[in-house]
């Protein structure tokens, strides 16, 4: 019956919501009453999105979720309303240890006593979906990749699921199921999103989200890919105390990413603390395209090496450490390469590669004006282009109001969208702007951003001399394999196989072969002189005068007629 009852009211607010709109956004600017509708457009947006707010916090399970989630979706949702939700944390009451303790005695199938050394009923965070605790176990030095042959007691941190989690998911998800049908019949959100595929993406994530199995993997996964970086930290997994719905992990917490004083007290630099985690998130995005998707305070801490111990050869003396691997983000090769685009515009100031990038990325909507999209680039560049957090929060109101002004037309049609590959990943971006922003005042992303851009413009240059090269394989093989072709019609000529009857056929044929070896040493040379030119830019010599000489055999081979 609760279940139920929840539904219902999901239901109602958003029939609410859509009635408000409906009555609002196109009943009155119908009858000639737009100005009213406009002049309380932001009021009403806002309070809408308030309730929306008490309602999650009241219930807690999905509802947090989806707050979070539209708080991200700048390209679909007013910003009256991602504002409100934006702060929305997981904000529930924590839920009885008796719960809590019967959730995790039917995962382990023992009592919470025989597992752990010592269990915490207080719970260190209390979540939507779960919540988390301190514990101590007994590790067995084999588990913990240990020579030695004593166990030893580890700090852990336990997260068990709350009690009917998955009966409430699949509810809310059912009445958002109905509730999107209806809010796509609305024009102007229809023509920017498919909601009902948005619904059905956030279901997928979520249900990944509750599998603290998959989390175990991402944790490891992550793990794996920061090995080689002894600047950051990753949980270790005990598997021997995780299944689908309570998960242990090593205990590494230290100092919270926000708590300025005590990081500037352990004497580290807090600046170098926003550079490690741009740097951080820089690979995660353009090279591993895997990425921690909630990077928000509680789930950041920094690490001070105790001084003396064999780990002090730690960059710094500090460790960044990452925790909850619940949320992450995949990114494919094909989006990697268009980013990769979109940061080397940037870097550079390329409006042209930058417009591109975004085709690439699929965040233009058909039919955007791509000329007054680049005419605005160019103007941010020249207006705000190196300039750090706090200098662009103190621009004055009417510069921004000038420029809102100059590309109102660019504003109003908003061509942009935003693919779900993106969602989480803007949300991570948006987190980390302000944590980087606390942590240094005068931190400067574009300073940050500049080594990376040229790492990227290095790799680049030898990428594509690579492609070429391999391009130059391909059809080198397949020149190679003309005179085995050819060898193959002459003996069917020489054993009266193959007869040519039209003369002017095999003049043509003639002239057909000559052009194509033109044509062959022409693409040859072409490759050749491109590829020379850029190893001499990337001080490869040695290379461009080989690759140079070999150009100019191409070239004699174009000259020669016959």
């Amino acid at each position: 019956m609760k279940l139920r009852a929840r539904s219902r009211r999901i239901t109602w607010y958003f029939l609410r919501v859509i009635l408000n709109l409906a009555v609002w956004e196109l009943a009155l600017p119908r009858l000639g009453l737009r100005g009213v509708a406009q002049r309380s457009r932001a009021k009403r947006l806002k309070k809408i999105a308030a309730r929306f707010r008490g309602m999650a916090v009241q219930m807690g399970g999905v509802l947090i979720k989806v707050g979070q989630f539209l708080s991200s979706r700048v390209d679909v949702m007013p910003p009256e309303i991602t504002r409100e939700l934006e702060g929305l944390q997981d904000e529930v009451p924590a839920e009885s240890f008796e719960a809590i303790r019967k959730i995790a005695e039917q995962e382990f199938g023992a009592s919470l006593e025989q597992k752990y050394h010592w269990f915490d009923p207080q719970p260190l965070a209390a979540a939507s979906l779960g919540q988390v605790h301190a514990a101590k176990l007994l590790v067995d030095s084999a588990e913990a990749g240990e020579q030695n042959s004593e166990d030893r007691l580890v700090d852990v941190v336990v997260k068990i699921q709350r009690p009917q989690i998955e009966q409430i998911i699949a509810t809310d998800l059912a009445a958002l199921r109905r509730v999107g049908k209806w809010v796509q019949l609305y024009r102007p959100i229809s023509r920017r999103a498919n909601v009902p595929a948005l619904i059905g993406e956030f279901s997928r994530t979520l249900y990944e989200e509750i599998d603290y199995l998959a989390e175990g993997r991402n944790a490891e996964t992550f793990a794996a890919n920061f090995r080689h970086d002894p600047g950051v930290r990753v949980p270790r997994v005990l598997w021997t105390h995780t299944t689908r719905r309570a998960l242990t992990l090593e205990d590494v917490r230290g100092i919270k990413i926000t708590d300025y004083d005590q990081i500037t007290a352990a004497g580290i630099d807090r600046e170098a603390v926003a550079r490690r985690l741009i740097n951080t998130y820089l690979k995660q995005i353009f090279e591993d395209g895997f990425f921690h998707a909630d990077p928000h305070p509680g789930n950041l801490f920094i690490y001070p090496v105790p001084a003396g111990t064999p780990e002090q050869t730690i960059p710094d003396g500090w460790q960044l450490t990452f925790v909850d691997f619940g949320m992450v983000g995949h990114i494919s090769a094909k989006a990697r390469d268009g980013m990769r685009d979109l940061l080397v515009g940037i870097g550079t100031q390329d409006v042209d590669r930058v417009t591109t990038a975004y085709k690439k990325l699929g965040f233009l909507l058909p039919g955007a004006d791509v000329e007054l999209l680049k005419k605005a680039e160019q103007e941010m560049f020249d207006r705000f282009w190196g300039k750090s957090m706090s200098e662009l929060q103190q621009i004055e109101m009417e510069e921004m109001v000038g420029f809102a002004y100059q590309f109102r037309d660019l504003l109003y049609d908003m061509p942009f969208q935003i693919p779900q590959d993106f969602i989480f990943l803007g949300r991570a971006v948006g987190i980390l702007s302000g944590m980087c922003t606390g942590l240094a005042v005068d931190f400067n992303v574009w300073e940050a951003l500049a080594p990376y851009s040229k790492k990227l413009i290095a790799d680049e240059s030898v990428g594509s001399i690579e492609r070429v090269l391999d391009e130059i394989g391909k059809y080198a093989r397949r020149l190679l394999s003309l005179p085995a072709r050819a060898d193959s019609v002459l003996g069917k000529l020489e054993r009266g196989e193959l007869v040519v009857r039209d003369p002017q056929l095999a003049r043509q044929a003639d002239r057909l072969e000559g052009a194509l070896r033109q044509l062959s040493f022409s693409v040859i040379f072409a490759a050749l002189t491109y590829t020379a030119v850029h190893s001499y830019l990337s001080g490869q010599l040695w290379l461009a005068v080989c690759l140079g000489l070999g150009a100019g055999f191409a070239l004699l081979g174009v000259a020669w007629k016959r």
